[in-house]
């Protein structure tokens, strides 16, 4: 590295502007200015490189850029032995993991990264409400379902995340064909997906997590294109029970942007009842593009966290009242519905 050169400076004057001033005085008017000293320090040698390297600093200053490579140096130093330091926890199987199979090292440090950029540069997702996801406890998210592939859950999931206040973790009630796939059922139980039944949920709340679920279900995820957030049936009302049964509030959450990744025009019964899927969507890529086609269009998306409904208030034995469940599952539903329009009216394109 060739040493640095130090210019002086006078009372923030350029040279060519001290070159003029200087031509307009008398000789002996000027001023003297001693010139600064450089010596020549060892720093770090960064990445790759033999031997300390040599950096100019001027006397009683310590120039930003030497601060800059110091930083990055050390930056990069901290990344290679953080990284090792997990690979080597990793081979030793010094990490843990929950009864469900969630490995939050794993979760945190890999797959929200790997997620990360789909978030926030292909989607640009932007988040609402999140403080209405208690900062402690048990809480159940709702959210309406859509998009022909479940990455809207995936969203969900990196906007708790990343954006609340208290760092928690959003658990996700899965359906069964996600544990029937090979490698995604691996890759959804180290994410903290479990399966979407009562016993389960419950257990997760119980312990003070955040479960999200998504009633809709296939029924939500592969609606027709003409269809669009138009929320269907939201089953029996199980995650209500299961919300009471806890004392856990339920957090109603609208999701936007969804619908549009794969508009699905049709459905190929026959065709996804060979393959044992709910469904063999029609898009207007896919299947005609082949393996092009399953690349979602970047929509934009905003995801909209709504006030908690509480539920320790009711007595133990409310999560048998077949007419309360009704009636909170309506509230849900119809909170979701109007907070979705409401997005839609203030959404100025799909994709902007």
């Amino acid at each position: 590295m060739a040493d640095a050169k130090v210019i002086p400076f006078d009372d923030d004057r350029s040279r060519a502007g001290a070159q003029r001033s200087a031509r307009r005085r008398p000789a002996q008017g000027r001023r003297k200015t001693e010139p600064a000293v450089v010596r020549e320090v060892p720093v770090s040698p960064l990445p790759g490189q033999q031997g300390p390297v040599r950096a100019a600093e001027t006397a009683g200053q310590e120039p930003g850029e030497l601060r800059e490579a110091a930083g990055r140096s050390g930056g990069w130093e901290r990344r290679v032995a953080g990284g090792l330091a997990f690979l080597r926890r990793r081979i030793t199987g010094d990490y843990e993991v929950d009864e469900f199979g969630y490995d939050k090292e794993l979760t945190d440090q890999v797959l929200m990264s790997m997620v990360r950029p789909l978030y926030e540069k292909y989607f640009r997702v932007e988040v609402k409400g999140i403080e209405n996801i208690p900062s402690d406890g048990g809480a159940l998210v709702v959210a309406n379902h859509s998009g022909t592939l479940p990455l809207d859950g995936l969203m969900m999931q990196v906007a708790v995340h990343d954006n609340h206040p208290a760092n928690r973790h959003l658990r996700l009630l899965a359906a069964d064909l996600v544990f029937m796939l090979p490698v995604v059922n691996e890759l959804a139980r180290k994410a903290g997906h479990t399966l979407a039944c009562a016993e389960d949920a419950e257990r997760l709340l119980q312990r003070g997590e955040v479960v999200g679920v998504m009633p809709e279900g296939f029924k939500g995820i592969g609606k027709p294109f003409s269809d669009r957030y138009k929320l269907q049936r939201f089953g029996r009302g199980g995650f209500v029970s299961t919300a009471l049964r806890a004392g856990a509030p339920i957090v109603p959450c609208s999701i936007v942007g969804a619908e549009e990744i794969y508009p699905m025009l049709g459905n190929a019964k026959t065709l996804a009842r060979l393959l044992g899927f709910p469904y063999f969507p029609l898009t207007p890529t896919f299947p005609w593009l082949g393996p092009l086609g399953a690349v979602p269009l970047p929509t934009k998306w905003t995801i909209q966290f709504g006030e908690p409904i509480p539920t320790d208030g009711y007595p133990p034995e409310a999560a048998e009242d077949p007419m309360l469940m009704f009636n909170l599952t309506d509230q849900v539903r119809e909170q979701i519905q109007h907070t979705l329009y409401k997005l839609l009216v203030q959404r100025r394109s799909v994709f902007f």
